[in-house]
């Protein structure tokens, strides 16, 4: 019999992509910023969804981004870039995980997370590379103008998005987020999920859809969830 929670989670993920893919359309998205790529399912799936604009995914892992590099080859418009992205440039430290998946971290596993999965105590260490996106843009943007900005950095979410600064104020050209954010932490200092939506509505953003991602089994907790964003709209003069 399949397991209850792995088709839960089949089915939110086809909901919020079917999301996305309506939302890139809505908002004639021309450049997808894929953070925290991995070996290229979010853009897989954009692409098999219609997407046909460019493409720009970031991965400082080098096991991942080996087979992400593969499969962006064959794809003229989809680029990759070896950094993680933050709030300061520089490096830092990626705390890896040996398994299928092959996620990484610039933060290490908290308590409850090696309790969750026991793979999450034994990761090895990288140095990578560590952007702003806004210092980066120059040579990102090719002219886009309206652009989606993927996040799934394993709870470093906010300092990409610091990182991003007139990228996603008002009048910037980011006009559509999405974001994972935590219910329960998996990794050390991650901001939760109340924390992460209020800085983003301060920075001029409203929910417009939440998707969740993964659940504790023992209590059915949602972990974390995906997060949609769009720009709130300009109060009408007088109103």
């Amino acid at each position: 019999m399949d397991d209850p929670l792995v088709q839960q989670r089949q089915l939110v993920e086809q909901a919020r992509d079917a999301h996305v893919r309506w939302l890139t359309d809505a908002v004639d998205v021309d450049l997808v910023l894929d953070v925290g790529a991995n070996r290229g399912q979010f853009g897989r799936g954009l692409r098999e969804g219609g997407y046909a604009g460019r493409l720009v995914s970031f991965e400082p892992a080098a096991g991942p981004r080996a087979r992400l590099e593969e499969l962006a080859a064959a794809d003229p418009g989809w680029e990759v870039r070896p950094w993680a992205l933050g709030e300061s440039e520089g490096e830092a430290v990626l705390h890896a995980v040996d398994e299928e998946t092959e996620l990484g971290s610039l933060r290490p596993s908290s308590e409850f997370g090696r309790a969750w999965k026991d793979v999450m105590s034994r990761t090895r260490e990288e140095r990578v590379v560590v952007r702003r996106l806004d210092a980066a843009w120059d040579e990102l943007a090719g002219g886009a103008t309206r652009v989606l900005l993927k996040l799934d950095t394993q709870g470093f979410d906010l300092a990409a998005f610091r990182g991003a600064g007139r990228l996603v104020r008002a009048g910037g050209p980011v006009v559509a987020l999405l974001s994972e954010v935590a219910n329960l932490a998996i990794y050390d200092d991650v901001p939760p999920m109340a924390e992460h939506l209020a800085e983003y509505a301060d920075a001029g953003w409203s929910l417009a859809g939440l998707y969740p991602v993964s659940f504790e089994r023992a209590s059915l907790r949602v972990i974390e969830h995906d997060a949609v964003l769009v720009r709130t709209p300009e109060p009408s003069p007088g109103g």
